[in-house]
C-alpha cells in the first residue's frame, strides 16, 4: 500500500454510495401543481381573454423597444420579461453569458436591498438550484411597495375584485351555454296511452336543444274547453338579459384593461382610427415606457455601464398627423412674415422654435 492509497477511496466504500432515480413524471407534476404561483398570482383571471389580450400587448410593446448599451436584453429575454412581469409582478435573470431565467427564488437582504439569491434554474430534466450574489442577479419588479422593496407586484393582485368578478362572470355563461338546456321547449300534445307518452319522453330525452319535457294537454287544459286552446310551447332557456350579464362582463373586462393601462374604448366595436393611436400611445409613454426605465436602472447597475431602453420610437407612439399640420401651420406663418417685412431676429426666433419643435 503505497502513500498515494490514503487517498483512493477502496471498492467497498464505492460500492456502499446511494443512488436515487427520480420518475420522469415527477418534475412535471410538481410543477403542475404550483402552475398557479409560477404563471400568475392568483390563476383566476389570468386564463381569460381579456387578461392575455393585455399580456400580448405587454409583450409585444417591451419585445419592440430600442436597447443600447448591452447586448444581453434580446427581443426574446424582454418578451420573457414583459410576460413575467404582466402575470407575477417580478422577473429574475441569472447574467452569465446569456441571461438564464429563474423560475423560483429565496433572497436575503439588508436594508430592504436583496444581497444574495438562491435560484431556482428550470432544465428540461428538471431544474436545478444555484447561489448567486445580486451583482450577478437581474431582478425586475414592478409595483413594490415600502414594506416589501425587493418584491413585486402584478396588475391583477392589485386589482383582486376585478380579476376575480371577470372570472366568476366568465365561469358562470360558460357553465350556463355548457349544462342549461337552451333552445329546449316544453311542448303540449294530446293525451295518448301510458305506453305512447312513455316512448315519446324517451326519443326526446338529453337532446340538447330539443324538447325535453313532453306535457298531456288534458292535465291543463280547463274543463270543457277544447284540449289544444290557449296552449303553445314553453320555453326553457334560461334569460340572461335579466341578469345583466353583458354589461358585468363588459364593466369586469374595461376595469382589467385600466389595471394594465390599456384604455378599454380601444376595444369598443365603434373604435375609429384616432381613438386607437391614442391608446397605443398612452399604454406606451405612460406604462410600459417607465416600466422601461425601471428595468434600464436595474440593468445599468448590474452591468457596470448606461443601458437605455426606448418603446415611444419603435411603437411610432406620437402624432405624426398633428406634428406634420403644426409645422404646415408654422412654415405658413413663416412665410407670412417675411412676406410682411419683419425684423429677420424675430424671424430667427420663428425659426429657432421650428427646429425645436422639430
Amino acid at each position: 500500500m503505497g502513500i498515494m492509497d490514503l487517498f483512493r477511496r477502496s471498492q467497498s466504500q464505492v460500492a456502499t454510495q446511494e443512488t436515487r432515480a427520480v420518475a420522469p413524471g415527477y418534475t412535471a407534476a410538481v410543477m403542475a401543481a404550483r402552475e398557479n404561483w409560477i404563471s400568475g398570482t392568483s390563476g383566476l383571471a389570468e386564463v381569460t381573454a381579456a387578461v392575455q389580450t393585455c399580456v400580448s400587448l405587454w409583450e409585444s410593446g417591451l419585445s419592440l423597444a430600442d436597447v443600447s448599451g448591452t447586448d444581453l436584453l434580446d427581443r426574446r429575454t424582454l418578451a420573457m420579461t414583459a410576460r413575467a412581469l404582466a402575470l407575477r409582478g417580478e422577473a429574475v435573470f441569472l447574467i452569465r453569458d446569456r441571461l438564464i431565467p429563474a423560475v423560483d427564488w429565496d433572497l436575503s437582504t439588508r436594508n430592504g436591498i436583496p444581497r444574495v439569491y438562491r435560484l431556482g434554474i428550470p432544465e428540461a430534466g428538471g431544474g436545478r438550484s444555484e447561489n448567486a450574489l445580486a451583482a450577478e442577479v437581474l431582478h425586475f419588479r414592478i409595483g413594490s411597495d415600502n414594506v416589501t422593496p425587493w418584491t413585486g407586484t402584478a396588475p391583477l393582485r392589485r386589482a383582486q375584485l376585478s380579476a376575480q368578478l371577470l372570472h366568476e362572470v366568465e365561469t358562470a355563461l360558460r357553465d350556463v351555454f355548457k349544462d342549461a338546456p337552451l333552445g329546449s321547449l316544453i311542448v303540449p300534445v294530446p293525451e295518448g296511452s301510458t305506453e305512447d307518452m312513455a316512448e315519446l319522453r324517451r326519443g326526446f330525452r338529453g337532446r340538447r336543444g330539443a324538447s325535453l319535457v313532453i306535457e298531456g294537454v288534458a292535465q291543463a287544459a280547463a274543463a270543457g274547453m277544447h284540449p289544444n286552446i290557449g296552449k303553445s310551447p314553453d320555453q326553457l332557456s334560461p334569460d340572461l338579459e335579466k341578469t345583466l350579464a353583458d354589461k358585468f362582463l363588459s364593466e369586469a373586462k374595461g376595469a382589467i384593461f385600466a389595471v394594465y393601462g390599456i384604455l378599454p374604448a380601444m376595444f369598443a366595436q365603434n373604435a375609429q382610427g384616432p381613438l386607437v393611436r391614442e391608446a397605443q400611445r398612452h399604454l406606451a409613454q405612460l406604462v410600459l415606457q417607465p416600466i422601461a426605465g425601471l428595468m434600464a436602472e436595474e440593468a445599468t447597475e448590474k452591468f457596470g455601464q448606461a443601458v437605455k431602453l426606448d418603446v415611444v420610437r419603435p411603437m411610432q407612439a406620437f402624432d405624426a398627423g398633428g406634428k406634420a399640420r403644426a409645422f404646415a401651420t408654422m412654415l405658413g406663418a413663416l412665410a407670412e412674415a417675411k412676406a410682411a417685412g419683419l425684423d429677420l431676429a424675430t424671424i430667427k426666433d420663428a425659426e429657432s422654435f421650428i427646429d425645436w419643435a422639430d
